[in-house]
């Protein structure tokens, strides 16, 4: 006996019944279904981010033990790169354009301002590139996109803190003796970690929507390196100009977190007689504090906004 079977045609049209005649957006409302990779409000990503900081430590130490790994030095590069930068400069600015003659410590205070400049350097550099460069992980992972600039910017810190042992010794082998403002140095890179951080996440968003930026940086570190009195005293080259030019320069934020690290490593370069603590100026520090806070904020809630756009196509 055969038994034919009859199938019944499959209806693809919209749900009967209780759901009959909402739109999606009702529908997903009344399920609790919510878009995948919204941006969540700021204090919940600061906790999302927060929740993720052993991440972001792991991460920059991940990246900085690989970054040479192909080298024969290893990890000696770290050193040795802003070394040679400061060999360069000092045989272009303190031999051949005689700078050094009226500074007997000049050889600590360029080191200083070249170790410095180059944390912000690197740390921009990086974070222009932090979304664009890691998009495969990005789109693999759920996680505050926000994570990858801020690890940049540790891996720049943390060669800063291996740098910073070799700079110790060069102030020492200029003949500067270590003081009490020696300490100085730890608020001045903390708020300067904060300003390159704000920095490294503005940048990360416009580099995550024009790739052609990280070429542009280059140039741009390049005459920020000029203007900031790296290897010359900016103030003797704009005493001429006019106040108000005096005064934009004087609040160029590489200028000030470099000048509070010269105050503080060699104190002796500024003031020919004792070393007095309170002898600071104190408006750097209150650059140094409205840059750091003001460009962490700025940059935090800048990048924030595109939370939703970062990986896609």
């Amino acid at each position: 006996m055969n038994v034919s079977t009859v199938s019944e045609p499959v209806s693809l049209s919209a749900p009967r019944g209780a759901d009959a005649g909402l739109t999606p957006k009702q529908l997903a409302e009344k399920y609790g279904l919510t878009v995948s990779g919204r941006r969540p409000g700021l204090f919940a990503y600061s906790k999302q981010l927060w929740a993720r900081r052993h991440f972001i430590w792991a991460f920059a130490t991940a990246r900085l033990v690989a970054q040479y790994t192909d080298a024969k030095l290893g990890q000696v590069w770290q050193v040795v790169t802003p070394l040679l930068n400061c060999a360069v400069f000092y045989l272009v600015f303190g031999e051949i354009l005689k700078n050094k003659d009226d500074n007997p410590y000049y050889v600590a205070w360029l080191c200083i301002g070249v170790f410095i400049f180059q944390f912000t350097q690197n740390a921009v550099q990086s974070g222009t590139r932090a979304i664009s460069d890691n998009l495969g992980l990005i789109r693999a992972l759920h996680f505050p996109r926000a994570s990858l600039p801020i690890a940049f910017t540790v891996i720049q810190l943390q060669q800063l803190m291996i740098s910073m042992v070799v700079l110790f010794a060069v102030v020492l082998m200029n003949g500067i003796e270590p003081g009490r403002t020696w300490v100085l140095v730890v608020p001045a890179l903390v708020l300067q970690s904060m300003f390159n951080t704000g920095v490294a996440l503005i940048f990360s968003r416009i580099g995550a929507k024009t790739s052609d930026i990280s070429q542009l940086i280059p140039f741009a570190m390049r005459a920020w390196l000029f203007l900031s009195g790296v290897m010359y005293s900016i103030s003797d080259k704009i005493k001429d100009w006019p106040p108000f030019w005096q005064k934009v320069m004087e609040l160029n934020p590489a200028s000030v977190y470099i000048d509070l690290v010269r105050h503080a490593l060699a104190p002796i370069i500024y003031n020919k007689h004792e070393q007095v603590f309170l002898e600071f100026p104190p408006h750097q520090w209150k650059y140094a504090i409205a840059w750091g806070v003001g460009m962490l904020v700025i940059g935090y809630v800048f990048f924030w906004k595109a939370e939703e756009e970062y990986g896609r196509g």
